[in-house]
């Protein structure tokens, strides 16, 4: 698709709105100003449920072939985070499995990751969690700061610390919200970028190559959890 998006020249936009969101853009920002120093460890976790009338209200819902399970679309703007905050990631190791559902796919899995430099972590994700929706975060721990981030959806900032402080610091309780949506509050300012591209007023924010950076990370933990094995990153294909 990127290919043929690149032939035909026209633009390729994937959503991924949580990158939109205040609490993740104050993340970033630390992030690249370096305010961690180095990253140790990164855990994210999602925490969600999904009862069996949700797969069943469609065909394709918790097929391999039109799906995919907890991680390829529940948590998959999650594991967009694993290298849009921290960087590319080194390899990885999956578990996956079917506890509860009805289904083809996987409604429960871990992660355990290492990343290029030097940082280790886990993704931890399950739709069985009662009685409803319970966590959507992520915790980054470094040698001059901790953070974490949580809420249903990534919404509450919950532990912000640093050994040096910046402007930043005082924004930090404005930027969390209140919601009982899982989804986020990013898709308004994501269809801004996309009007603007489309007028030629901005570049696409999330084109298909960020799109490919998360593919690749899903494709590897469902090679991982089949095949019993650490899978290494960038992929051979």
């Amino acid at each position: 698709m990127v290919a043929a998006c690149d032939e035909a020249r026209v633009h390729l936009f994937v959503v991924k709105q949580n990158r939109r969101n205040a609490t993740l853009k104050l993340l970033k920002r630390a992030v690249e100003e370096h305010r961690f120093g180095r990253l140790h460890m990164v855990n994210v976790n999602v925490f969600w449920t999904r009862p069996q009338e949700y797969y069943d209200s469609a065909r394709w819902r918790g097929t391999w072939e039109y799906d995919g399970g907890a991680f390829m679309n529940q948590a998959s703007h999650y594991v967009d985070l694993l290298e849009w905050l921290v960087g590319p990631v080194e390899s990885l190791h999956a578990y996956t499995a079917t506890l509860e559902r009805n289904i083809e796919v996987e409604d429960t899995g871990v992660m355990s990751l290492r990343w290029r430099n030097g940082a280790l972590g886990s993704v931890n994700v399950t739709m069985l969690t009662y009685p409803k929706n319970l966590e959507g975060s992520i915790t980054i721990l470094g040698e001059k700061g901790t953070v974490r981030i949580g809420g249903v959806a990534l919404n509450e900032v919950q532990h912000w610390e640093f050994e040096d402080h910046c402007a930043d610091d005082a924004k930090v309780h404005e930027a969390s919200y209140q919601t009982n949506s899982v989804y986020g509050m990013g898709h308004a300012q994501y269809y801004e970028n996309v009007i603007q591209v489309l007028q030629g007023e901005a570049e696409p924010e999330t084109d298909g190559r960020e799109g490919l950076k998360t593919l690749e990370v899903l494709i590897a933990t469902y090679l991982s959890a089949r095949d019993g094995k650490r899978i290494a990153l960038p992929m051979e294909y």
